[in-house]
């Protein structure tokens, strides 16, 4: 956690300073940072879908680092396999989801704000969005999906995983959003900083997220030892 801290502090530091060579080796100690604080943390234990999902992201940040030709869509297909990854782990939670009247409201908004937030952003389009149009469409649909799982388990039962669910969305929004303004608009030293320090704290609360689930599943499985 030291390094993986360090490193956010480096690539603030970096990006700040307009030091782009010295901030991708910054971004670079990330994800294996908080890989291994993930592994050593989960007793050397990873489940297959985990797995995928760090490699995705791996590979997705390589391509961004890498800054080549096919790097925007090679990170996009990428980050699109992480976020169906974690779709399908959303959707496997075994709680069910139950809706009182006083949700429909904030859920409501919740719907309103995220499709606003993909039309809005898909109407920046740069000349790679008009050429892969329909990719970059079901990308955003999936995000938005996503977190609008993550925002209605938090507002139905507000617990410590649905809180870190939902940063964890809210950070890859974020993230993708303002990557888009730095390929759409003119080169902004506050833009390139919030999409660093979001996509570096969804790996943050990505892993957060993985280990609560573990614990949960843990209590689960001991709730049912002990009724039986």
């Amino acid at each position: 956690m030291i390094l993986y801290f360090l490193a956010l502090l480096l690539t603030i530091i970096f990006d700040w300073t307009r030091q782009d060579f010295l901030a991708m080796y910054a971004k670079a100690i990330v994800l294996p940072a908080i890989f291994f604080y993930f592994f050593i943390s989960s007793e050397f234990k990873i489940e297959k879908t985990e797995a995928f999902i760090f490699l995705f992201c791996f590979v997705g940040q390589v391509f961004d680092l890498m800054a080549v030709e096919v790097s925007e869509i090679g990170g996009l297909l990428s980050f699109l396999v992480v976020y169906l990854l974690l779709l399908k782990l959303f959707i496997l939670e075994r709680e069910k989801i139950k809706l009182a009247k006083k949700d429909i409201l904030p859920i409501s908004i919740v719907i309103i704000f995220l499709v606003y937030l993909l039309v809005s952003v898909l109407s920046l389009q740069s000349e790679n969005m008009k050429k892969f149009n329909l990719l970059y469409t079901f990308y955003g649909i999936v995000l938005s999906v996503l977190s609008y799982f993550a925002f209605v388990r938090y507002i139905t039962k507000g617990t410590h995983i649905a809180l870190i669910m939902s940063l964890m969305a809210v950070c890859y929004i974020f993230s993708d959003i303002f990557y888009i303004f730095n390929e759409y608009f003119s080169y902004s030293v506050v833009l390139i900083l919030i999409r660093d320090v979001t996509q570096i704290l969804a790996y943050f609360f990505m892993v957060a997220y993985f280990l609560e689930r573990s614990k949960n599943q843990i209590r689960a499985q001991e709730k049912l030892l002990n009724n039986d």
